[in-house]
């Protein structure tokens, strides 16, 4: 390799190489295709709704947005659409279990694509994170529905925030715990077995939201959507706010991590049957469904009860409580629901996680061990335990609303270099074959990079702070091990790498 060495950080994989390495996997597949369109569909669906409708709406109506928080969903919704066409575009050219990492290692370069799978591991560990926090929160309500509680204790954090400030509690919340653990038996025993059980329970996840719309509609006050954007309260961080529209850009900062499901979509193009039509269709799919039934949900929920109630790790049941005798019996199949529904969306980021770290191992940039694939179920069983432990570990320890912010800006960090992505293949490499081409390039990605650029500036400073902490420990790794590590796994580095 030629030219000064800080160059070989910006070394590219060309993509005929990586089309020539999943060529070679296909001939001996290291991972089984066994997930088909409409499986693809609902995996989407089930990790995109659960954790914004069951977890995040509350919390962003009550401290941001107010009733405006639908329109918080529209101002991440255009976001996610501009970014979903182009992880389309490039999903199905490189079809890859990287994602967002192979498509930054194919256009930016190596230490680029180090970052990039750095953050996809914050959006994908703490998101798994907050909502096992979530469910924590629902199976304390759906146990009371039954005489029983759970000892404070038990279900609290021992870290939390007060005015800013991280403070000490007694507590561990074990629930949160075991439900990461739960579905991290599944993920082991295989895609099958994860397929079936993600397809059921998005199956009785949208049941149980489709009667909180119907039923939930006839006992709204629209009195409470009066002001719909309630003034604002004060500004924090480059821009944004506790309501008025910053804060309905911090709104839409906060429950962007609704929208992750997409990209773990991605994660999966291994292990599904013809990948470069299916992935563009699962992808626009997904995100088309859940951006409906968020905005009808948050409507409802925000017209059932005063927003400012709302900062709870269980919203939904909140408000329908808040009606009266006359859907008591809704708030137990509510919390039912969300129990089960939001184990899926554990378990689909604890899968997408773990195909994060067996690619991101496989290039050399994490130890081999990671890059192992189990003899008998085909899955990265050694990425999957980690991830499983690393996720307990946040959820049994850390507060909802930290781990939230957190993951947002994580999220939309790697939405930018995917849409910068599609731009630079479109100028560099016009040739290339694309089965599903995102329409209006440059202009498209272009505003999703500004969009998502506008959403960031909303996140608060602290979070900021938190972030970079975050990128300086990545960047140390790589310096001490991904740097080397990847060099050393691949001899032919001349001939594989573009400079």
């Amino acid at each position: 390799m030629n030219g000064p060495a800080w160059r070989s950080l910006f070394a590219r994989r060309p993509v005929e190489l990586l089309q020539q390495q999943l060529e070679a996997d296909a001939q001996r597949p290291l991972l089984r295709r066994v997930i088909g369109p409409i499986d693809l569909m609902l995996m989407g669906v089930g990790v995109i709704v659960g954790a914004g409708i069951f977890v995040v709406t509350g919390t962003a109506a009550a401290l941001y947005a107010g009733p405006a928080i639908t329109l918080s969903f529209l101002l991440a919704g255009l976001a996610c659409a501009l970014s979903a066409m182009c992880y389309a575009e490039l999903a199905a050219m490189i079809p890859a279990a990287g994602s967002a990492y192979t498509y930054a290692y194919t256009t930016l370069g190596e230490v680029v694509a180090w970052v990039i799978g750095w953050n996809l591991v914050l959006e994908y560990v703490f998101a798994a994170s907050y909502v096992a926090v979530g469910w924590s929160g629902y199976l304390g309500s759906f146990l009371q529905h039954w005489g029983l509680s759970l000892p404070p204790s038990l279900v609290r954090a021992p870290l939390d925030s007060v005015d800013g400030r991280i403070v000490w509690t007694a507590g561990l919340n074990l629930p949160a715990i075991a439900i990461v653990l739960c579905m991290a038996g599944v993920a082991l025993c295989g895609i099958a077995l994860s397929r079936t059980v993600n397809v059921v329970i998005v199956s009785l996840k949208l049941a149980a939201l489709s009667l909180v719309i119907v039923l939930g509609a006839t006992h709204i006050d629209p009195g409470l959507w009066h002001p719909f954007v309630p003034p604002a309260e004060g500004s924090d961080g480059f821009a944004g706010g506790h309501f008025g529209w910053g804060g309905v850009l911090r709104g839409a900062g906060v429950i962007f991590v609704a929208y992750l499901g997409f990209d773990a979509i991605a994660t999966t193009a291994q292990e599904t049957r013809n990948p470069q039509r299916t992935l563009p269709i699962a992808i626009l799919g997904a995100l088309g469904l859940a951006t409906l039934l968020y905005i009808v949900v948050s409507l409802v929920l925000t017209g059932l009860v005063p927003y400012r109630t709302l900062n709870v790790p269980d919203p939904l049941s909140t408000a329908l409580r808040s009606t009266g005798p006359g859907l008591a019996w809704l708030v137990t199949v509510i919390d039912a629901a969300a129990v089960i529904g939001l184990a899926s969306v554990i378990l689909v980021v604890m899968l997408a996680q773990a195909r994060i770290l067996f690619a991101m191992s496989r290039d050399g940039l994490l130890p081999p061990l990671l890059g192992r694939i189990h003899a008998r179920t085909r899955i990265p069983h050694w990425s999957t335990s980690f991830s499983a432990v690393a996720i307990a570990i946040l959820a049994g320890c850390f507060p909802i609303g930290i781990l939230v912010q957190l993951v947002s800006i994580g999220t939309l960090g790697i939405f930018i270099v995917v849409c910068a992505g599609v731009i630079i293949l479109r100028r560099t490499r016009p040739e290339l074959p694309r089965r599903f081409r995102s329409p209006w390039v440059p202009v498209l990605p272009i505003l999703g990079i500004l969009v998502c650029g506008y959403i960031l500036i909303g996140l608060p400073s602290r979070v900021w702070h938190l972030y970079g902490v975050w990128v300086a420990a990545g960047l140390l790794i790589y310096a001490f091990y991904g740097y080397r590590g990847a060099r050393a796994s691949r001899p032919g580095t001349a001939h594989d790498l573009v400079v």
